[in-house]
């Protein structure tokens, strides 16, 4: 049985003509090989899509003054995870690693002292974004610090669509709450990564390493789906 109430066409964000124009106005050469590679059609159904799960690790939680210190990407579509074709960076950051963070990630002072700059694998992560929808959980760490390393890097933004499995959890949970449970002020199951999977009975895995995250949110998209849409749902029902 579905739960989750579709999005109406007219609130569907459609990334190909974004990208078209992203494309023209892109000063760097990168950039604009990205955007010409497009996006696809937000009525695309999300089975005959490309997907790559991604998840970054930081040295904060404030894209301003923080820095990626790890990428995990994962590709996959809604039949098959290919973990043969995963990508990994240690990525030594422009700024400090901190105690706290170096508890989270376990990402230590002698990990990057010889580990590229984001500058360094910007290219092949671009290469591996580029054509595919990225699926995150919680978009606003990967786009935001991906797009102010790109800003520092480059002088320029990286703009992209995400499917957000956050998201898809907190639209979930919000619909089958129901107005009297939130007059009663009951709170909201937890939608952390590995609360969502949980319900899903998916196993648990070790957090705040990229790419095991990486593969965990490609998981956990594909038992969304399976449970609570269609393979049929278009794209941009899912996507921001």
């Amino acid at each position: 049985m579905k739960h989750v109430k579709a999005q109406p066409d007219h609130k569907m964000l459609e990334w190909s003509s974004k990208f078209e124009a992203l494309a023209d106005n892109a000063v760097n050469s990168r950039l604009r090989q990205f955007y010409q590679a497009g996006a696809v059609s937000a009525q695309a159904s999300i089975d005959s899509v490309q997907l790559l799960a991604m998840d970054v690790e930081t040295t904060g939680l404030d894209a301003q003054a923080d820095s990626v210190v790890s990428i995990g990407v994962m590709p996959f579509t809604l039949q098959r995870i290919y973990c043969g074709n995963s990508l990994y960076w240690v990525i030594k950051p422009a700024s400090e690693l901190n105690e706290k963070s170096v508890t989270f990630h376990h990402i230590t002072h002698a990990e990057i002292s010889d580990a590229p700059t984001f500058e360094q694998v910007l290219t092949p992560l671009l290469e591996a974004m580029a054509g595919k929808v990225m699926v995150v959980h919680y978009r606003n760490i990967e786009r935001a610090f991906l797009d102010q390393a790109v800003r520092r890097h480059l002088g320029e933004g990286l703009e992209f669509p995400v499917i957000d499995t956050m998201q898809l959890e907190a639209r979930l949970h919000r619909q089958k709450r129901g107005w009297f449970a939130r007059l009663m002020g009951r709170s909201q199951p937890s939608i952390r990564l590995a609360d969502s999977r949980a319900r899903l009975g998916l196993p648990a895995y070790h957090a705040h390493h990229a790419l095991t995250d990486a593969l965990a949110t490609a998981e956990l998209l594909q038992a969304q789906v399976a449970t609570y849409y269609s393979a049929s749902t278009p794209v941009g029902e899912l996507w921001n």
